[in-house]
């Protein structure tokens, strides 16, 4: 049973997010941003409320940004996806998970040391240039299931 329920399109759009956010970090990061945003749709809390389908958390808009900055300034985003990142798209959407992102909802790059907290969320890990962080114990508990 997939952890969340999807269409191909789904697969095709989530393939594309990212290829823009981690083709630089290789399957290992685009399937890490990956796991961040299916845990996005999954939590139905915080930031994550009321997100029930995979346009709804790639398009998301918070603040007057959205919340993944490839959508507003990646040219990556609007190629259409390979074969390759549709196959890592799946993986996730059906099964995997894996630290520092595997209850990771938050991921930015820094470009210096990862801060231990962001925006008052734990720090999780890192892999290669993005920091990852998962919600403080108690606040998000669907991210865990």
């Amino acid at each position: 049973m997939p952890r969340v329920g999807y269409r191909s399109s789904d697969v095709e759009l989530m393939a594309r997010m990212m290829r823009a956010e981690a083709e630089g970090e290789g399957k290992q990061g685009m399937l890490y941003v990956g796991n961040v945003i299916v845990n996005r749709l999954k939590a139905n809390c915080s930031d994550f409320n009321n997100l029930r389908t995979i346009p709804h958390v790639i398009y998301q808009i918070q603040g007057s940004n959205y919340s993944f900055e490839a959508v507003q300034k990646g040219t990556l985003f609007y190629q259409k996806a390979r074969t390759a990142e549709k196959r890592l798209a799946k993986q996730n959407l059906d099964y995997w998970r894996q630290h520092p992102a595997k209850y990771a909802l938050w991921y930015f790059n820094p470009y210096a040391p990862c801060p231990p907290t962001w925006y008052g969320q734990p720090f999780s890990g890192q892999y290669k240039n993005h920091c990852y962080y998962e919600p403080a114990a108690g606040t998000c508990d669907n991210v865990y299931s």
